[in-house]
């Protein structure tokens, strides 16, 4: 009996100990980790940290927010998803305004040396510069808290997007462009079939990366300009001394933060092999 199970298993590719191994990798190791946090996050409470709530606490003090999580009480007093939404309806908006402007922009950095030598040191020059320089340039600019932010985010996450691409058109063998030059492929032919399919992959780590800056930035701008929104809450609940509140929207922040990079790996795996 055993034999013809073990036959089965292996004819139909099943395996008990490669779905043990994959459990523990995917969620008892995960696991592990988080009980260590909380342990420390508790051991710090209870003795060096006074001020820092418990976890216990921090759920008390929370749960409002999160097992009402899409209600509106007020402008800045809602739930942890709505404000999440909020954020991400923001962050969303920067974002493809990075995206339309960098890619363009890479692709011309890696295929022009000219352009490269006039742009690069500028280009350079004003990728360090913080969201919290940006923000107040675009309140000059557009006299709008949101415009100002939407233009924070995307100035401040295109530039991984445009020095990745350029790496990678950069790395195009010199065969692929030769090859096309023989066959006399049109510009488009040329954009789609040859430099699109050997850039991709470059272009999705840009694209992952400047994803997570995006994130990052969106914090800032709405803590600068009382955007309702997860930066904003937490803003709020700072100045109010309501730790607990503050500990929620970092924990908000960095999960939604874990699932857009998960979710840009999964578009990035769908694409690469379609």
């Amino acid at each position: 009996m055993s034999t013809a199970t073990v036959n089965t298993s292996s004819t139909f590719g099943f395996s008990w100990s490669g779905l043990r191994r994959k459990v523990v990798d995917e969620f008892a190791y995960p696991l592990v980790g988080v009980t260590v946090l909380l342990a420390v996050w508790w051991l710090s409470s209870a003795t060096w940290a006074k001020d820092l709530p418990s976890p216990a606490k921090t759920w008390e003090m929370s749960k409002l927010y999160v097992l009402q999580p899409f209600a509106k009480r007020g402008e800045l007093d809602q739930g942890i998803l709505r404000f999440t939404w909020n954020s991400l309806i923001l962050v969303a908006q920067g974002y493809t305004l990075a995206i339309v402007v960098g890619t363009p922009l890479g692709f011309v950095l890696g295929m022009s040396k000219l352009f490269t030598k006039c742009f690069d040191p500028l280009i350079q020059i004003l990728r360090p510069v913080s969201p919290l320089a940006w923000l107040p340039l675009g309140l000059i600019l557009f006299q709008k808290s949101q415009p100002a932010a939407i233009f924070t985010i995307a100035i401040c996450s295109m530039w991984p997007t445009v020095m990745n691409t350029a790496v990678g058109v950069r790395a195009i063998p010199q065969d692929y462009l030769n090859v096309a030059r023989v066959l006399r492929l049109s510009r488009g032919t040329m954009l789609f079939k040859v430099l699109l399919p050997a850039t991709l992959p470059y272009m999705f780590t840009g694209f992952r990366l400047s994803l997570g800056i995006a994130w990052l930035v969106i914090v800032a701008a709405e803590m600068l300009t009382g955007v309702p929104g997860v930066g904003g809450f937490l803003w709020q609940e700072y100045n109010s001394l309501i730790y607990e509140h503050i500990i929620l929207s970092i924990l908000t922040i960095g999960l939604v933060g874990f699932l857009l990079d998960r979710l840009m790996s999964v578009v990035e795996r769908r694409l690469r092999f379609a």
